[in-house]
């Protein structure tokens, strides 16, 4: 029999999909199932306290720790916390949308097993409870799902271990025009991204979307006559036509490690999942001197603080400012639910507060923000639909590209706040501005805008 790549696709999904809504349908049999094992399982707990994991690889155990997975799956959490009390119940929590919520309560029994086969499904050793463990679960050996995921172990008082599993679930890049840019500020990304050569970096704190803004970068620019090499830790987003390179420092396979190897197997572009040290982000800069296109990201708060943090790792500031392209800061808001989020009329008074928050009226003006009246302003309601009127998330950014004037700015290693001024000036739209914006559009909410911005 004969079919095409589209038929078998989405046959294969179908019989997936088909099993998952089984486990997931059979939630509250396997929680049931607890309850009645309970009893049996604390006997035998007692019997062989030496060899919690005995019970590891009982069929309830498996299905539970599988029905957890997919559960969190579904509901588009990026990660559970299995959090085992030494008196008392388990608790496992997802965090959603940047929010951890209690899920799921589970007889003290079972705490040990449950760790032990977690342990067991990413390779870990479930004899050693004392000190933290890592490694990575694929999905797919065990159930219907193509999921990767990150584990960590962290011992906690009591002898007993909790359990943080980090979804990195197999996935395709974002198109960038779907990543929620200003059209003034994906204008600008795109001429720098179209460059032949320079460094270009992606910054923000942890959990605020810089791999999947990367990776849609990198989508943009994956073509049959470029080659690209990337770097990461761990490969969460895996793309057809990079060359992806899992780095392990455990065996030696550093960032700067590999970014001395790229340079050797002829690159048109490179990403470095980070770059932590001086060693890695020397090697960037030398690599986006020498003709290459070069991505990176940095856990910093905006983008001025990016390049003075830069040379505070003492990269030379004359090499740095040659190879230097633009700076793209992030944070994740929570979008407004559409099916229960309330219009909301702005009076003068709230009005006048949104242009004081956005930097004044100059400010308002420059970025010609009344070119979008009506304003469409909504506030959270909350509905089945949602969590307290919020669904999803979306990026608010902050793009500083640089100019002659940054330039001589970097050479003589001038504060963040100059570099800020002067790349206002230039026409760069702050984080707070950005999300402002899109409480305007009714995306999301000033309160969201003002729980990530400090300024």
């Amino acid at each position: 029999m004969l079919t095409t790549v589209n038929q078998l696709t989405k046959a294969i999904e179908t019989v997936y999909k088909s099993a998952e809504e089984e486990i997931l349908s059979n939630v509250d049999d396997v929680l049931s199932d607890l309850d009645l094992d309970s009893s049996d399982i604390e006997k035998q707990m007692v019997e062989e306290e030496e060899k919690e994991e005995g019970h590891e690889n009982d069929s309830t155990i498996v299905k539970l720790v599988n029905t957890i997975i997919l559960d969190a799956y579904s509901k588009d959490a990026s990660d559970i916390h299995i959090e085992p009390y030494a008196d008392s119940e388990t608790v496992v929590r997802y965090r959603t949308d940047g929010t951890c919520k209690e899920i799921m309560r589970l007889p003290k029994s079972y705490k040990a097993a449950l760790v032990s086969r977690i342990k067991i499904m990413c390779d870990l050793d479930i004899s050693e409870r004392r000190v933290p463990q890592d490694g990575k679960i694929d999905f797919k050996k065990f159930g219907p799902k193509d999921i990767e995921l990150r584990v960590a172990t962290i011992p906690t008082v009591g002898g007993i271990e909790d359990v943080v599993m980090r979804i990195l679930a197999a996935s395709i890049p974002l198109p960038l025009e779907k990543m929620g840019f200003h059209p003034y500020v994906e204008k600008r990304l795109l001429e720098n991204i179209s460059k032949p050569y320079g460094i270009i970096f992606v910054v923000g704190p942890t959990g605020s979307g810089k791999t999947t803004t990367l990776h849609s970068i990198l989508g943009h620019l994956n073509k049959p006559h470029t080659k690209i090499w990337t770097a990461e830790d761990p490969v969460e987003i895996k793309q057809i036509g990079l060359r992806q390179v899992q780095c392990n420092p455990k065996v030696g396979l550093t960032f700067a490690r590999a970014m001395k190897a790229f340079l050797r197997g002829d690159p048109d572009i490179i990403m470095i999942g980070e770059m932590r040290d001086m060693e890695t982000t020397g090697a960037g800069v030398e690599a986006a001197l020498t003709g290459h296109l070069v991505f990176s990201t940095l856990h910093t708060n905006n983008a001025p603080e990016t390049i003075t943090r830069l040379l505070d790792m003492g990269i030379d500031p004359f090499s740095f400012a040659d190879s230097f392209l633009c700076v793209l800061a992030q944070r994740l808001v929570k979008r407004l639910c559409n099916n229960c989020k309330r219009k909301k009329e702005l009076d003068e008074e709230e009005l006048n507060y949104y242009k004081e928050s956005f930097g004044g009226q100059e400010a308002w003006d420059k970025a010609k923000v009344d070119e979008a009246l009506p304003f469409d302003v909504y506030e959270a309601v909350g509905c089945s639909k949602c969590s307290g009127g919020y669904k999803g998330r979306m990026g608010i950014h902050e793009l500083l590209v640089t100019t002659d004037e940054i330039k001589r700015n970097i050479f003589i290693r001038s504060q963040a706040e100059i570099i800020r001024k002067l790349a206002v000036e230039d026409g760069m739209l702050t984080l707070k501005q950005d999300g402002i914006i899109k409480v305007l559009q009714g995306i999301t909410s000033l309160l969201e805008i003002e729980k990530v911005c400090i300024s």
